[in-house]
């Protein structure tokens, strides 16, 4: 979606790797897994047990367990369990050189970092130059519930780990072979709850409120996209019209019935009390049905007609109090500028997901997207947010990672790399890359690279489909 899997050079293809381990020891809830397993594999082996790893991205489907630790990656339930980030207990990696070294959890805790013996002659002043500009890292890094933006510093310092600056690092410092996972029993109670919003500035005071009643997520749905959905059997299962200024769907998990049913009867009182509308959901049919709406809507957007779904303004992250502050401008900036938005994702959290319903037949829309996409930045800045919560850098948000960070910290971001990659030949652009325009490596429009038809039309059902599962490879044909 950033820009962080495509670019010159060569593209390494995990699933060729003959080892797939993937092992659940039910004793010490921990799964052993190779990076090609998809994160619905790993949840349907641990739930045979009575686990699950709780971080749960809505492309879990298909999202290996290398690309989620390589994104940080979320979902709705980080709200309560936090990223995959904590869930990480040891990683196995390829370095630049070609060897193979495991990072693993602990190894560096109050005494700064344990460095394996490849990277101990290019390594050994990483911790002393972190450590001494710890102050700036303190300083310049945003408060915020979830981050995929630079290197996680930050979490370096409270640990001492390596392993906290590979997980999130998209590939730039290795490549990711294999991990070791801390699991979760599975909840035994689920409730769930809707609360239709009157004011998209009642996310201030709202979601607050749910994180402190426990709230394992909060999924927040638009005007916009209840418009475009009204006519779908999941929009009408759940009695929305469109009129609706937004929605949030809230889900608890508990040991009990009683537990969770008297969390979702509170807090819908709680909603009440500051302006939204609340409708319970306490069947498995009903709370399947907010999930599942949730879930479908990338697909549900990609299959409208007339326009095409782009990915561009996409992941900000504010402080959860701000939330309505930065909805309340991305809809002024997209107003102003002629440019359709919508925008879901995980309120709970402070990240959601703005997607812009690309007008081709309009003049200019290109420029219009890049105006939209500036404003959102300086909007991220000025609440005191990141431009990726979950998703990752990439070429598209390299560029105003300064911005976030000031000079120092990217100086560190810089030796971070350099120690792990000195010759830079690990996904070359990606976050520290040259400043990218981010209008430049579109799939559609008059500079998009031209493709044969029949996969340009393959590509075009996988998006409208969600079928992200399939190998593209297959639509080349034989090779």
């Amino acid at each position: 979606m950033a820009g962080g899997n495509v670019g010159e050079g060569v593209v390494v293809d995990l699933n060729g790797i003959a080892e797939r381990p993937l092992e659940i020891d039910p004793v010490r809830r921990t799964a052993r897994t190779g990076a090609q397993v998809t994160l619905a594999e790993l949840n349907t082996a641990a739930g045979a047990h009575g686990l699950r790893l709780p971080p749960d991205p809505s492309s879990g489907g298909w999202a290996t367990v290398g690309g989620v630790i390589s994104t940080n990656a979320s979902g709705p339930r980080t709200m309560k369990y936090g990223s995959v980030r904590p869930w990480v207990r040891s990683v196995e990696m390829v370095l630049a050189s070609g060897e193979r070294i495991e990072l693993r959890r602990g190894e560096g805790t109050g005494r700064g970092p344990v460095l394996p013996a490849p990277l101990q002659t290019t390594s050994a002043t990483l911790w002393a130059a972190v450590n001494a500009g710890a102050g700036a890292v303190h300083a310049r890094f945003p408060k915020v519930r979830k981050n995929s933006t630079g290197y996680a510093l930050d979490k370096y310092l409270e640990s001492g780990d390596l392993l906290d600056l590979v997980i999130g690092a998209e590939g730039t410092l290795g490549i990711v072979t294999a991990a070791t996972w801390r699991l979760d029993a599975l909840p035994t109670h689920r409730s769930a709850l809707r609360l239709t919003l009157r004011h998209l500035e009642d996310l201030g005071e709202l979601v607050p409120m749910l994180v402190a009643q426990g709230a394992s997520a909060a999924e927040l749905l638009d005007r916009t996209f209840l418009q475009m959905v009204r006519d779908t059997p999941a929009a009408r299962a759940l009695g929305l019209t469109g009129r609706e200024e937004g929605a949030v769907l809230v889900e608890f998990e508990g040991g009990s019935e009683e537990e969770v049913r008297e969390l979702a009867t509170r807090t819908s009182e709680l909603g009440l009390q500051r302006g939204a509308e609340a409708h319970l959901a306490l069947s498995t049919e009903a709370m399947d049905a907010l999930i599942k709406l949730r879930k479908s809507a990338s697909p549900i957007l990609a299959a409208l007609p007339g326009r095409r779904s782009l990915q561009i303004i996409e992941d900000g992250c504010v402080p959860v109090e701000r939330l309505g502050e930065y909805v309340t401008a991305i809809r002024r900036s997209a107003g102003e500028r002629g440019v359709e938005v919508v925008i879901f994702g995980h309120a709970g959290d402070g990240n959601v997901h703005v997607n812009s319903m690309a007008d081709l037949s309009q003049p200019h829309w290109a420029e219009r997207l890049r105006g939209v996409y500036g404003d959102a930045v300086d909007a991220i800045i000025a609440l005191g947010g990141v431009p990726s919560g979950e998703h990752g850098d990439g070429r598209l948000r390299a560029g105003v990672l300064e911005r976030v960070y000031g000079a120092e910290v990217m100086a560190l971001f810089r030796r971070v790399k350099e120690s792990f990659d000195p010759a830079g030949v690990l996904n070359p652009g990606i976050k520290l890359g040259p400043v990218d325009d981010p209008i430049q490596r579109l799939k559609i429009g008059p500079d998009a690279v031209t493709i044969p038809a029949d996969i340009e039309q393959g590509l075009r059902e996988i998006e409208m489909t969600g079928g992200y599962a399939r190998d593209r490879l297959e639509l080349a044909g034989p090779v």
